[in-house]
């Protein structure tokens, strides 16, 4: 996809502080959303189908071996289970559901049940498929897609300038090899990252680009919720009209990009989640995070309908990965679909609900200190000088 600005232009952006300064750029990004995508939204939701005891040392995380928080926890969930949760969140007016999984990648055993479940909610439902279960072999990625699974999910989480900082155990190289199965497999790719995890404004920028050149199907921008015990968990929230500014910039550097916010919107962006979708979102993630609580679903949808955007249920959710209604993809214009027979409130079914199903396992003594950074000799070759100097 090619930028509609450039790195200079976009760290003038970024610079922006004044307000009324951001809300032109608002306006800037809302043009280009709608001029891409029309009113058609892509309201995501998800289960945690395996949680807890991962081996890896991700700074932002609860469940890494090497945090000490109280781990969040349940093992592999079976196929009926994932089907239940996807039932729910197709009731709530999700378009598409996300099986997610810890860790850098799943037993057979696991996997098999992965499949299972994918199986199960293409055959039972209307939502759009898709995975997150760590890294892949490509033979992995097309027996996903032999299951019904749409998309696969797999984030950079940063620049790979600053990813040293984030991960030491999980590889930048290794992330890249994964997208690149997916692809290869002939499925779409869900490719992003979080904000507010110490980077500078210049390697947002930089994290920006280098999707851009991945090239993702899907974009999701997650906000860091610190959790005390991690790596970062003692850093604050991102200022809400900080986050406003980078939506809206993020969407001028992948201007054809599903963009969405994940975790930490509610924390970080508290009543300016309205402004943000006019930043140039496509949608949400609705209903609950992995570890965290979201809000209801009529909350979500009421903020994207006041925006005239559609978020009623398309008959063809499961045939089409895509929501919009561009030329090549989905033919005519969006299906009006009734809304009134939507569920409101997480109560009226069995979401996934970490707040019940998750057990919390307390931390025994102190856990192994995070990895050193490794040195740039051992990171492999540098990164050409490259964005914007």
């Amino acid at each position: 996809m090619a930028p509609l600005i450039g790195f200079d232009e976009a760290l003038e952006l970024g610079a922006l502080t004044d307000h009324e300064e951001i809300g032109a750029l608002v306006e800037r990004a809302w043009e280009v959303r709608q001029d891409r995508f029309g009113d058609s939204t892509d309201m995501c939701s998800l289960v945690n189908a395996k949680s807890g005891g991962c081996a890896e040392d991700c700074g932002f995380c609860a469940q890494s071996r090497y945090a000490e928080a109280d781990t969040p926890m349940h093992a592999m969930m079976e196929p009926d289970q994932i089907l239940e949760h996807a039932k729910a969140a197709e009731a709530a007016g999700a378009h598409r559901f996300c099986m997610v999984t810890q860790g850098q990648g799943l037993s057979k055993r696991d996997f098999a049940r992965i499949l299972e479940g994918a199986r199960l909610v293409s055959e039972q439902t209307n939502l759009k498929r898709c995975a997150s279960i760590g890294h892949m072999s490509a033979d992995r990625a097309r027996q996903l897609k032999d299951a019904g699974i749409q998309r696969v999910h797999h984030n950079v989480e940063a620049a790979r300038s600053y990813y040293p900082e984030v991960s030491t155990t999980v590889r930048y190289e290794g992330r890249l090899r994964t997208i690149d199965a997916v692809k290869e497999a002939g499925l779409e790719t869900c490719v992003g990252g979080i904000l507010n995890l110490g980077e500078s404004p210049r390697q947002r920028v930089e994290m920006a680009f280098e999707l851009a050149e991945i090239n993702p199907n899907s974009v999701p921008i997650n906000l860091l919720n610190p959790r005390t015990g991690t790596k970062f968990g003692e850093r604050e929230l991102m200022d809400p009209w900080e986050v406003v500014k980078w939506v809206a910039i993020f969407r001028l550097i992948l201007p054809d990009a599903l963009f969405r916010l994940c975790g930490g919107r509610v924390e970080n962006l508290q009543d300016l989640a309205p402004l943000a979708v006019k930043a140039g979102l496509n949608g949400v993630m609705m209903g609950n995070f992995l570890t965290t609580l979201g809000v209801e679903p009529a909350e979500d949808r009421e903020m994207f309908e006041e925006l005239g955007l559609n978020v009623a249920r398309q008959p063809d959710n499961g045939a089409n990965p895509r929501p919009d209604n561009r030329s090549g993809w989905l033919e005519g214009e969006t299906p009006v679909t009734p809304v009134d027979d939507l569920i409101d409130s997480q109560a009226d079914a069995n979401f996934w609900d970490p707040s019940t199903q998750l057990r919390v396992i307390k931390t025994k003594g102190k856990p192994p200190a995070y990895p050193e950074r490794p040195s740039d000799a051992d990171v492999g070759e540098p990164q050409p000088a490259g964005w914007g100097d």
